[in-house]
């Protein structure tokens, strides 16, 4: 069953919790802290892989968890990280959040971190210093990324074929190529892709046939988006037009009607075929190449039969020449496939911290009775901070004052009672703060 869309919940692994310990031998005395760190927490990991073609196993594994790292312990033994949840997907596959791309995986055995792993807290032993000789402070570890992420398959293809219901696109790709879609004489019989390889003077052509279009698919009528998210990504569109269709020229312009709509398609490489020409009176075909030049002025119209193996090596020819052609101006942009990588690297979100000063990393709101503390570096250390260790609270109090919060706090008209929240942790303030 092929599948192309599908939600998948993602927990990445929890860190393992540093330890307190000290180390007591008889012959070493005040041996002081040894609790280690703990491990991080699995990360989970998509790989693109060629011999998968499906999104079909995340409808019966609609939750992944990676595994959480150990805890730590004495003698400072560091606890194991948890395994990485590697997750094999089709080439082609595009992974959401919040209907943002944050992985687009193009080339077989390409990974991406889709969700990470917490870190693991630190031990008491990192906290020792000349003037805290016994701390009895060790960190939590940080909660995995947590999220429901949505993936969409785009099939990677040389050639898209294009063309409303019944166009011949089917019998087409039986004929050129190893593929076996099913076929019968009448609309919609393709109701999943089909992909194909064809081969011309020792070059290969992959082809992806695609269910039909109708008028309105743009908008998700008929097959609609089913359609149209597979063609995205091929280098040329082969457009079939059944030559008994009563207006061949206005059977193309309603395909091309909805490729303007859709991403920049109308702007992809375009061959236009007739098809099923076999026996058919010249007189008739010339009338229907003029109603599509007619659309089109610039069109390449070829005339082919594929049942009757007629006009296909011409076509094939072209359909690779012109592959050839948008693969030399590599198809995206016209830049070089290492610049289109960097680029895509740089489009995906980044986080990190700003470099134009201190405050600008925090920010300080009050609701109702509430300071709510906002910001990656003060929230991390949050996380990370045992909430029922007194020392631990106390040292996330110093990085408050030490950050400039506690002041900003303090102007806001904090009192010694007031409620702080970050990272979805509450505490109040102290007296002596």
């Amino acid at each position: 069953m092929f599948v192309d869309t599908a939600k998948v919940k993602l927990q990445a692994g929890k860190g393992g919790d540093g330890a307190v310990s000290f180390r007591h031998e008889i012959y070493i005395p005040k041996g002081g802290p040894d609790g280690g760190d703990g491990g991080h927490g699995g990360s989970i990991i998509f790989r693109a892989d060629k011999d998968t073609n499906t999104l079909l196993n995340f409808r019966f594994t609609p939750e992944l968890k990676a595994e959480d790292g150990k805890n730590g312990s004495g003698t400072r033994s560091a606890g194991r990280s948890g395994k990485d949840l590697v997750i094999e997907v089709p080439i082609g596959t595009v992974v959401k959040k919040e209907g943002k791309i944050i992985a687009d995986l193009t080339k077989d055995q390409q990974e991406a971190v889709i969700a990470k792993g917490g870190d693991g807290g630190f031990g008491n032993a990192h906290f020792k210093s000349s003037t805290r000789q016994a701390p009895i402070i060790a960190e939590v570890g940080e909660p995995g990324e947590a999220f429901e992420a949505e993936l969409e398959l785009k099939l990677l293809a040389d050639v898209g074929l294009v063309g409303l219901p019944n166009a011949g696109k089917s019998t087409f790709l039986s004929v050129v190529s190893n593929a076996k879609p099913e076929i019968a004489d009448y609309p919609f019989t393709t109701i999943t892709p089909n992909l194909g390889v064809a081969t011309v003077d020792d070059k290969d052509l992959l082809i992806a046939d695609i269910p039909g279009l109708i008028e309105g698919a743009s908008e998700g009528k008929g097959l609609g988006h089913a359609f149209l998210r597979h063609v995205d990504r091929t280098a040329v569109l082969l457009h079939l037009v059944d030559v008994y269709n009563d207006d061949a020229g206005e059977a193309y312009q309603t395909i091309r009607n909805e490729l303007s709509k859709y991403s920049d398609l109308k702007d992809r490489p375009e061959i236009v075929a007739l098809t099923k020409c076999e026996g058919l009176d010249p007189e008739i075909i010339n009338i229907q190449i003029k109603s599509i030049l007619a659309k089109n002025p610039e069109a390449k119209v070829f005339t082919i039969s594929s049942s009757a193996h007629e006009g296909l090596t011409e076509l094939l020819r072209e359909l690779a020449s012109v592959k050839q052609s948008a693969s030399a101006k590599t198809v995206i942009n016209g830049k070089s496939e290492a610049e289109e990588e960097s680029e895509q690297d740089d489009a995906l979100p980044v986080i990190s911290l700003p470099k134009s000063s201190v405050k600008t990393s925090w920010n300080v709101e009050k609701q109702e009775d509430k300071f709510i503390i906002t910001g990656e570096k003060i929230e991390k250390f949050a996380r990370r901070t045992d909430f029922n260790n007194y020392a631990s609270v106390n040292r996330l109090r110093d990085i408050l004052k030490k950050l400039g919060i506690r002041a900003e706090l303090t102007s806001q008209g904090a009192m010694a009672d007031s409620i702080i929240s970050i990272a979805g942790h509450e505490f109040t303030l102290v007296e002596d703060w």
